[in-house]
């Protein structure tokens, strides 16, 4: 990891260890309720892995703090402006693309703001989120493939697309230029599921 993603994952581990000691859980008890192995909680939490996107929203779906709190201040603010460059890059491509978490609210009703790139021949693959999330996505420049539901979606600069995020999908680049979008996730009722084990924290 260089320095930028070293300092973000040892980040996302004290919010993560934090959260967790604030419910009073062991280390097995948010395994179990994130769907994830104790080996990749305690990797988390001492910051020595980048974990996946799908990872981290396991970890903060179940600790019912949604994405953005686990790479934000936990210090809450009338208003939050992220400079360029200050975004959270949770993914990176092999080939350069990025997908820049860059703004987000609190629970329980999650909204994410995402500045994705995908260099030709990249692709996402994204594993199904909470029942309800939706996504927001708008070109602005090249073209990239979706597929969600089933159904594949080719979209150029300007093209906008809504879908259900709740199934699996993807963002690809099947072109030979680079491609830029816009991401919004919408993901309700986080922590609504996990009311009754957050009671005593």
């Amino acid at each position: 990891m260089d320095a930028g993603a070293e300092a973000l994952a040892h980040a996302i581990g004290a919010r993560v260890k934090r959260e967790r000691r604030a419910r009073e859980w062991t280390l097995d008890q948010l395994a179990a309720n994130a769907g994830v192995s104790r080996r990749m909680v305690v990797n988390v939490e001492q910051g020595t892995v980048n974990p996946s996107v799908g990872t981290l929203l396991r970890l903060s779906d179940a600790l019912g703090i949604g994405l953005p709190a686990l790479v934000e201040s936990p210090t809450p603010r009338a208003a939050r402006v992220t400079r360029l460059g200050e975004g959270a890059v949770l993914w990176s491509g092999d080939l350069g693309g990025r997908g820049v978490l860059v703004a987000g609210t609190e629970p329980p009703d999650v909204v994410e703001l995402w500045d994705w790139t995908l260099m030709p021949g990249e692709r996402h693959e994204s594993e199904a989120h909470t029942p309800g999330t939706r996504e927001l996505l708008h070109v602005l420049a090249g073209a990239i493939r979706v597929e969600a539901d089933g159904h594949t979606h080719d979209l150029e600069t300007g093209d906008a697309l809504t879908f259900l995020g709740d199934t699996a999908h993807s963002y690809a680049n099947p072109h030979d230029q680079p491609a830029r979008f816009a991401l919004t996730v919408y993901e309700p009722g986080v922590g609504t599921a996990h009311g009754s084990e957050d009671t005593h924290a």
